[in-house]
């Protein structure tokens, strides 16, 4: 086979940085289903970065639900590898690998802050290399945050192309939905613009959000709720959570927010 597929990254991290799509993870029904399913429990934690404690965050939190769960951290650096590997074990290990997933079948790909540094154009071509490579059911999170994890954005796929969309943040560090537009993925970002149905989802959660201020005596959260049940009302197909989380959360289906 031929070395890994894609380029070097800066490599930033930090401990608890992807913990809101962790939490996602963990209770999504659909990502739930998949790993619960899979005949082999494989997940690759792709462009981990410069230390490997996300990765090891993965493992843990997703062995809340499946405890053989496998996880490899891959990296297209191989001094990183290098560094990464004393921290393995039989159920977290590190390899060398891009977008080709090093030959594996797994059944969930993170690949956080890795597109976000690469051209728009490149987008679509990772996204097939590693939906060839997934296990039946498999799935993939293409998502961007910023330094300290409190404002994230993600893109669920499964092998046919986009699933949905969800923003998350701390709902005590936004003045406004919309301050998470520049974490957008990249198959996004450009695209928050007048006319598109992205931009068209921030600025109606934007209204929403300034209509319940009346909610922010009860705190951030409850007016975060609050938002999420008027933009309900308001005809958004905002997809329920399965139980009160302390991060603000919104998700809603890929055809809501795809590029026209």
């Amino acid at each position: 086979m031929s070395g890994p597929i894609g380029q070097l990254t800066r490599g930033t991290t930090g401990y608890n940085r992807l913990r809101r799509s962790d939490r996602w993870l963990v209770h999504a029904p659909r990502v739930r289903a998949a790993l619960a399913a899979a005949e082999d429990p494989l997940v690759i934690d792709l462009g981990y970065g410069g230390l490997p404690v996300t990765t090891l965050e993965l493992a843990a939190r997703l062995r809340m639900v499946r405890n053989d769960i496998r996880v490899v951290g891959l990296e297209i650096d191989p001094d990183r590898v290098q560094a990464a590997q004393a921290a393995g074990s039989s159920a977290v290990q590190f390899g060398l690998g891009g977008f080709e997933l090093a030959g594996m079948r797994p059944v969930l790909v993170r690949a956080f802050n890795v597109l976000r540094q690469y051209p728009v154009e490149s987008v679509h071509q990772a996204w097939s290399t590693m939906q060839r490579q997934l296990a039946p059911g498999g799935l993939i999170v293409d998502g961007t945050c910023d330094e300290v994890g409190r404002r994230a954005c993600w893109i669920l796929l499964d092998a046919d192309g986009p699933l949905s969309l969800t923003l998350a943040c701390d709902p005590f560090a936004i003045e406004r939905p919309s301050d998470l537009a520049e974490r957008l993925p990249k198959a996004l970002i450009h695209h928050n613009v007048d006319g598109q149905p992205v931009h068209s989802l921030l600025t109606a959660a934007d209204r929403a959000w300034a209509s319940v201020a009346g909610h922010g005596v009860f705190g951030p959260r409850v007016r975060w709720r609050a938002m999420l049940e008027l933009l309900c009302d308001n005809g958004f197909p905002v997809v329920p959570a399965r139980r009160r989380m302390r991060d603000g959360v919104l998700t809603v289906p890929w055809p809501t927010v795809a590029p026209t």
